[in-house]
């Protein structure tokens, strides 16, 4: 096994015992995208224990430019992501432990997902989650990294509860918001070099160099050749809800928690019904027969077409209805469907 990553050892700021360290951590990575599928691969091929990643969305043609893991075949079939990823990383390095989960974060899942995790890396296109992924990191201190790119623009922030000022802390100063979509496109070097930065940071907490790990906001423009750190140390505020002397979580109470939202860049809503179920497929499928409409199936998900809609029904009760971006109407295609 040690050959597999002799190379990786014989970098100083690893050797064998940072190599065994690897081994002995478990990362969590909220979202399959670009940035779940670079993060991914490379902390998979470096040997890290145990991945678990986490997403609620499947493979779609137009993710194959930049999602490394996926295949024309996985999104002809709509496998879901977090599958699809599974799959392949097992084969890249069959001695990491790697565990698809088809969820969409919701505070009940992140505090069972973060039992035992020993660095969080957001891989996500939103900040609801984001706001989820960073009170949970203060509550359970657990070190993340922020990671967002559109465009040819990108930017990365390792996040150290109790050292360094948290995503709440930054937002008040700091213009994150462009990095949260795709709807005006993304070049796949802006990608990896994302992922660069967030691997990276994520080795040198894995294998406990904590002075190395970097403490400024980092930022570039691949296109435009512009690059720039920012030392974001004095933004850490003391009365912050989320990492302060006195901090309430505001983002893990219930009324924080989206249930019904319009997917970014992507023309879709998500529905989410008020408790988590199991949903009986088959009998879903029997069900919309008899509204007539053509249905596609696979193991995880029934997509079905409703005149000039595609909805996508989950085992696990969500709902996506692509073609609109109107909540009410997107409810009421819902009610329709499931009655």
């Amino acid at each position: 096994m040690w050959e597999r990553y002799s190379r990786q050892i014989l970098f100083d700021g690893i050797g064998e015992e940072g190599q065994r360290k690897l081994q002995n951590k478990h990362v969590l990575i909220v979202g399959a995208g670009a940035l779940g599928t670079g993060n991914a691969e490379v902390l998979t091929r470096s040997g890290v224990g145990r991945i678990t990643i986490v997403d609620r969305d499947y493979v779609e043609i137009s993710n194959l430019q930049r999602q490394q893991l996926y295949t024309e075949r996985d999104a002809i079939d709509r496998i879901p992501k977090a599958i699809a990823a599974q799959k392949r990383l097992r084969e890249i390095n069959p001695n990491v432990e790697v565990n698809g989960k088809i969820i969409d974060v919701t505070v009940e899942e992140i505090d069972q997902l973060v039992s035992d995790v020993d660095l969080m890396i957001d891989a996500t296109d939103n900040f609801d989650i984001r706001f989820l992924i960073n009170d949970t990191a203060q509550k359970h201190r657990i070190p993340w990294i922020y990671g967002g790119c559109v465009s040819s623009y990108g930017l990365s922030f390792t996040i150290i509860p109790g050292e360094t000022p948290c995503l709440s802390c930054l937002l008040e100063t700091i213009p994150l918001g462009g990095a949260t979509c795709d709807t005006v496109g993304v070049i796949s070097p802006t990608v990896q070099m994302v992922v660069a930065y967030q691997t990276v940071e994520a080795m040198k907490i894995l294998v406990e160099d904590f002075e190395s790990v970097r403490r400024k906001l980092v930022s570039f423009d691949l296109w435009n050749n512009e690059q720039s750190t920012l030392d974001v140390s004095r933004l850490k505020k003391e009365g912050c809800p989320s990492c302060g002397e006195s901090p309430v979580y505001p983002y893990l109470s219930y009324e924080n928690q989206t249930k019904t939202a319009v997917l970014c860049g992507r023309n879709t809503v998500q529905i989410r019904p008020p408790k988590k179920i199991d949903r009986d497929l088959h009998a879903l499928v029997k069900q919309l027969e008899k509204q007539g409409g053509t249905i596609e199936q696979n193991p995880f998900l029934v997509t079905y077409h409703y005149v000039d809609r595609r909805v996508v029904f989950f085992k696990d009760g969500r709902v996506l209805i692509h073609g609109m971006k109107d909540i009410v109407e997107a409810k009421k295609i819902y009610h329709q469907l499931l009655g």
